[in-house]
């Protein structure tokens, strides 16, 4: 990394998406009692975006974190949509429950991401934050945020600007695109690297040699691996998840519990086994959940099941 030492991030991150009223709403009191939750349990690395919630989340998460000591954590925000107004009225109609008050509108430019970072700041109530990554540029043009986003991002880190740099990305492939043509410290990857799936590519090596670090979000993949016994209707890829997915799912489950151990602590403690991954960043909408994930990610978890896990075929 440039000047950030990945073991700032601990093993366990806040993710901020749900403070931003993902798929439903949630009062602010309830909201700053989460993140307050969070940095009870320990937690230091805290991540959000203007897109979650329309900057709610950011907003959310700088109302608690203005006020702690500014060297004990770390904060990642996002860059590639800018928020405008919106005249229009409404309620957000990307997964928010939100009013429509603003309107997302991409940019991978070196003045649209300053300005980004700009906006940001002003929602956190903070001066600076360490991280920032270009926000999926596999959702919107790999191309561009190739060839604009992130050569933006690398000057300003030589600015000093920020510290780290990277990628938040949902694809492995479009990931391993991004680390080949920039210097990157991170790459936020969603969903990709878990207990159910870890797809065959060499993203995760590439990062080893590059010395890139990973940090694992979705390790519960929308759900799917989130109790201890998956319901029928366990989402998967923020769906439905499919028969057989459920199936494996089931199968994983069983497989844990010979173990004394419960699904979702496997879940959330496996993407660590690889040594590229520095951090695995988990969202919470409660102060139960956040107490929840802290204790799973400290359960133990014999060998004897990692060791059955890693030789199962994927």
């Amino acid at each position: 990394m440039n000047s950030l030492d990945p073991g700032k991030l601990g093993k366990l991150g806040f993710g901020g998406a749900g403070i931003g009223n993902l798929y439903r709403a949630i009062p602010d009191g309830e909201g700053l009692a989460t993140v307050l939750a969070a940095w009870d349990a320990g937690i230091r690395y805290f991540d959000t975006a203007p897109h979650y919630g329309l900057g709610l989340s950011e907003q959310r998460l700088g109302a608690v974190l203005r006020d702690k000591p500014r060297n004990e954590f770390v904060i990642s925000t996002k860059v590639g949509r800018l928020l405008e107004p919106n005249s229009v009225g409404g309620q957000d109609p990307e997964g928010f429950e939100v009013p429509a008050t603003s309107r997302r509108v991409w940019d991978f430019s070196e003045k649209g991401i300053r300005r980004s970072i700009e906006d940001s700041l002003e929602r956190l109530g903070l001066d600076h934050v360490d991280i920032v990554y270009l926000h999926d540029p596999d959702v919107h043009d790999l191309q561009a945020g190739i060839s604009q986003g992130l050569p933006a991002l690398e000057k300003l880190r030589s600015e000093g600007v920020v510290r780290a740099i990277g990628v938040g990305i949902n694809s492995a492939e479009a990931a391993l695109k991004c680390v080949e043509a920039a210097d990157l410290d991170l790459v936020m990857l969603a969903g990709r690297y878990t207990l159910l799936e870890q797809p065959s590519v060499p993203l995760l090596d590439r990062c080893v040699e590059q010395s890139t670090g990973v940090v694992s979000v979705g390790a519960y993949n929308s759900g799917l691996l989130a109790r201890p016994d998956v319901p029928e209707d366990a989402h998967y890829n923020y769906d439905q998840a499919p028969r057989d997915v459920l199936e494996r799912a089931r199968a994983l489950a069983a497989l844990c519990r010979d173990f004394g151990v419960e699904l979702p602590t496997a879940a959330l403690q496996f993407p660590l086994r690889h040594p590229a991954v520095v951090n695995v960043t988990a969202g919470a909408t409660s102060p139960e959940q956040v107490a929840t994930n802290a204790a799973r990610m400290e359960a133990p978890v014999p060998d004897e099941l990692w060791n059955v896990l890693e030789e199962r075929p994927t």
